[in-house]
């Protein structure tokens, strides 16, 4: 279906990084202009904090804020954000962690493996488990990357490190390498400017504003891309049909027959072929047949696709 471009939205993370700037900014003018400055900021946002607040108990009392209305709260990045800031986050971090992971499980199966939330402790440690054949095989560290870039930057902010388990450290009763939350960001961070594992990670504006439902075709790179939002969830894949071989020109997405609501599957406009993007692309008039996923990071701001580095800029 065709999308309309959407008009560009405020870079509400640039405008909390200018803030920081004038805070040290404020520095030169010595420890009390500092300070007044903090103390100026702090006091705006508990003021819009306790007004947040407020406007949550009045729509509760209104009997308003149903189920609906708090998925949608959470589902938007720049409204959650700010939920976040106040403590005013309608899903614990345990709910918000798993949804994180959820979202990236296609890709994950692509390659047939799983990540299990095995706990959040109190300090902030989130402990994981690789599951199938992710655990030991060269992709592993991208696929962990995609579920804690998600879980940490995206979701839970407050989480301060990740702990992975395999199947080998079960067996030989050790708990599994423990990964600093910072040093994970700055091998992402370069990552992206340098590839991992053959890879290279392109920021693609025109998935920032992409609505539930839409289907959009895309170049990342020199790859050709296909991407599709369902819900709150972005899915890449290869812009080639795996039953006969064309891009997705005018491909739609529709629900499978008796589906539920997140039910997603993208229909070739030429040979009419089915495809559930929730389970990596699998196709559903045709065994063994299946699309090419792409990893694809998103941090409410920006959103980032990974591509062989071979057809990267």
């Amino acid at each position: 279906m065709a999308q309309e471009e959407s008009p560009a939205a405020p870079d509400w993370r640039a405008t909390g990084d200018r803030i920081d700037t004038l805070i040290a900014a404020s520095g030169s003018g010595g420890a009390v202009a500092r300070e007044r400055s903090e103390e100026l900021v702090r006091l705006v946002a508990d003021f819009y904090g306790a007004g947040l607040e407020r406007l949550l108990d009045l729509v509760h009392e209104q009997g308003r804020l149903d189920d609906d209305v708090l998925a949608a709260l959470a589902g938007d990045d720049l409204v959650a954000s700010v939920l976040l800031v106040h403590g005013l986050h309608p899903y614990g971090v345990e709910t918000r962690v798993e949804q994180a992971l959820e979202s990236v499980r296609p890709y994950l199966g692509s390659h047939g493996g799983d990540v299990e939330l095995l706990a959040v402790t109190d300090d902030g440690t989130v402990r994981l488990r690789l599951l199938g054949s992710c655990d030991g095989c060269p992709s592993s560290s991208v696929t962990l990357k995609l579920a804690v870039q998600g879980a940490v930057e995206a979701a839970a902010p407050e989480i301060t490190s990740i702990e992975v388990e395999t199947a080998a450290d079960e067996d030989a009763g050790a708990a599994g390498p423990l990964v600093p939350v910072d040093s994970l960001f700055a091998r992402l961070h370069a990552d992206a400017a340098a590839g991992d594992d053959g890879a290279s990670w392109e920021v693609v504006p025109e998935l920032s504003g992409l609505e539930s439902g839409a289907v959009i075709r895309v170049e990342v790179g020199r790859m050709p891309v296909v991407v599709c939002r369902v819900g709150a969830d972005l899915l890449a894949f290869e812009d080639r049909c795996a039953r006969c071989e064309r891009p997705f020109e005018g491909a739609t997405l529709t629900r499978r027959l008796g589906g539920g609501p997140g039910d997603a599957i993208l229909r070739c406009a030429v040979c009419r072929a089915h495809y559930d993007v929730r389970r990596a692309g699998v196709c559903l008039d045709e065994d063994g047949v299946h699309l090419a996923p792409l990893p694809l990071l998103s941090d409410g701001a920006t959103v980032s696709v990974s591509v062989p580095a071979a057809v990267a800029p």
